[in-house]
């Protein structure tokens, strides 16, 4: 999966996004511009490659690509305060915001929003923070769970993210290589919670996070047999798609190369490696890839949007509903 560099596709990009190693293709704010303009690149898009995973980051809060003529989506730990008080209005909430947010996507024709973030805000990391539902396991998985329900009832798929957790580091791993030394038995009784509920009710694909937990294994969890093969595949049984989280973030260059990070991440159970916002480095991995001959992974056509009825008094309802939780969170 890699990435475009404005609001429409040139002929080299539509060259790139026809070779059949590449099958996502992710949106940032650069490729936004107006509801009318992404209209026109999504048929570009899709005049080239009609079976293209399309995907953007459109969590709310500060993690929202398309913002002008999309409904401003309030940060999720506002709803993790509505829940300490109202757990059953919290979960209604979370829900219709996990609706509301894929089903103004799909409008598009875009596939899938790397939602929902399942880290727990341990009051440490700057770059989760209010992008976590709350701090308690319990509640992030309930809200979690309520906003991927939302997310299917609109026709896609959900992403939990960074496991195993990101939140009890400090560094970002954007530009860091961050490093929690806690004990597997800490993490397991607290962050890992989540990612095991929300499997046991249908998770579509997990992102892990490029964190070192330092007691447990040498590498950072997306480049981690351990943590994808003997934990997630293993003793959770998930047999979703993994995305790895980009690879040139700087948490990622323990790894190597990027075709050493890409083969990395592969061999550790990966279905498919992001490379963003390093046009150069992707193309080194895309012609890797074409050396290495690796087999499509068959999981990932389980990501593609499925059609679904949007109702228009929901529709409206719902952007009411994220207005008002938007004021609350200011």
């Amino acid at each position: 999966m890699l990435d475009i560099a404005g609001l429409t596709l040139s002929a080299e990009e539509a060259a790139v996004l026809g070779e059949p190693e590449v099958g996502g293709l992710i949106l940032f704010s650069r490729n936004y511009e107006s509801p009318e303009q992404l209209r026109a690149l999504m048929a570009q898009i899709r005049a080239v490659r009609p079976d293209l995973l399309v995907a953007v980051d459109q969590e709310g809060g500060r993690v929202q690509r398309m913002r002008t003529g999309f409904t401003r989506l309030p940060p999720m730990a506002v709803l993790g305060r509505r829940w300490q008080q109202h757990p059953e209005a919290a979960l209604a909430a979370s829900r219709e915001l996990g609706w509301l947010m894929a089903s103004e996507l799909r409008a598009f024709d875009i596939d899938i929003s790397f939602a929902p973030v399942l880290d727990l805000d341990w009051g440490r990391s700057g770059v989760i923070g209010n992008r976590a539902f709350a701090a308690e396991a319990q509640a992030v998985s309930q809200l979690a769970a309520a906003f991927m329900a939302g997310m299917h009832e609109a026709g896609m798929a959900a992403t939990g993210k960074h496991f195993p957790g990101h939140g009890w580091v400090e560094a970002d791993s954007h530009l860091d290589i961050p490093v929690d030394e806690r004990a597997l038995e800490q993490v397991a009784a607290a962050d890992l919670q989540p990612f095991a509920q929300l499997i046991a009710q249908g998770l579509d694909a997990i992102m892990p996070a490029h964190v070192i937990y330092s007691a447990i294994d040498a590498a950072p969890a997306g480049f981690s047999d351990y943590w994808l093969r003997q934990q997630l595949r293993g003793r959770l049984g998930f047999d979703g798609v993994i995305f790895s989280d980009d690879l040139t973030m700087e948490g990622a260059s323990v790894a190597g190369t990027f075709p050493q990070r890409c083969d990395r991440a592969l061999a550790a159970g990966c279905d498919m490696v992001l490379v963003c916002n390093r046009p150069a480095a992707a193309r080194e991995v895309l012609a890797h890839l074409r050396r290495a001959d690796y087999p499509a992974s068959p999981r990932l056509g389980r990501m593609r949007a499925r059609a679904a009825d949007i109702s228009p008094e929901r529709l409206a309802a719902a952007r009411t509903l994220a207005g008002r939780l938007c004021e609350e969170a200011a």
